[in-house]
């Protein structure tokens, strides 16, 4: 864009002194106004910049660092004055990759990551450190590796927000010295090879059946010990024993047509034969006499 305007004026500028050069029928002023047209057509060739809405220019005078310009249109001083850098100011997202990393409980894994930050200093991006999007790379790669170190594997499966935003403090606070500020670190990825998945399986399978057996042997304690509960009150109270005995029994031939034997050993520890002998007495006194 500074290269179009550029042009658009210096054209501008040369046409304008060819029409006053030959409206007033002066040739010879045509040579005299053209060589300034020129020059300054060259002047603003190079003295315009423009820069997107994003980005800052870094501007270095004889090498020394003179300033920020953008975004939008801004003079230079040219050969005094160079861009030594654009530097783009959104957000970026940078892919790390950490290989054959072993975790505390040394299980080697292979972890995708992706580190999402931006230059909020276009001056410290440029001038403390070379290049600071290597930096940022190398930098996130180290942290991710030496987190993977503090970390069981179960941890890095069960907890990836955490890990990443431990991971985004850390690489915030090695960052924040070039300009540089760390928004986020999101865990994509945990791998672990074929055979150790194989074996986890098994491992994972063998514990669920262990904690099965424990909570159904936990369930029969429990039920066990109801029961001998339940055994001393109807030791301590007979006649809640009696009446037990008396609903199960009558639960049992509530339905028509149903029959139960009791033994009589059993009748008598329910003291039930008193009672079922009057019953049976009824039964007989009030069925009518038979005819002769």
């Amino acid at each position: 864009m500074s290269l179009t305007v550029a042009i658009f004026v210096w054209v501008a500028g040369l046409i304008g002194t060819i029409v006053v050069g030959e409206t007033m029928g002066r040739d010879d002023l045509i040579p005299a106004v053209l060589l300034p047209a020129v020059l300054i057509g060259l002047y603003l060739l190079f003295a315009i910049k423009v820069v997107d809405q994003w980005e800052k220019a870094v501007i270095l005078r004889f090498g020394r660092f003179r300033g920020l310009k953008g975004p939008g249109l801004f003079w230079i001083i040219p050969v005094v004055d160079v861009i030594s850098h654009l530097v783009d100011q959104r957000v970026r997202a940078t892919d790390v990759t950490a290989e054959s990393a072993l975790t505390r409980d040394t299980v080697p894994v292979n972890v995708d990551a992706i580190v999402f930050w931006l230059v909020w200093d276009a001056q410290k991006a440029v001038l403390e450190v070379q290049s600071y999007f290597n930096a940022i790379f190398l930098a996130s790669q180290t942290a991710l590796r030496e987190a993977i170190g503090r970390h069981d594997l179960a941890e890095m499966i069960t907890e990836r927000e955490k890990l990443g935003l431990e991971l985004a403090k850390i690489l915030d606070e090695k960052t924040n010295p070039w300009g540089i500020t760390v928004q986020s670190v999101e865990i994509r990825d945990v791998r672990i090879p074929a055979e150790l998945e194989d074996a986890m399986s098994r491992r994972a399978q063998a514990e669920r059946e262990r904690q099965a057996r424990i909570i159904l042997a936990t369930a029969e304690t429990e039920i066990a010990s109801l029961f001998a509960k339940a055994s001393e009150l109807y030791r301590e109270n007979p006649t809640a024993m009696h009446l037990r005995a008396m609903n199960m029994l009558y639960e049992a031939i509530k339905e028509k047509g149903s029959m139960v034997i009791v033994p009589s050993s059993a009748v008598e520890t329910m003291g039930l034969g008193g009672m079922l002998g009057t019953t049976a007495l009824s039964g007989v006194t009030q069925q009518p006499p038979a005819k002769p």
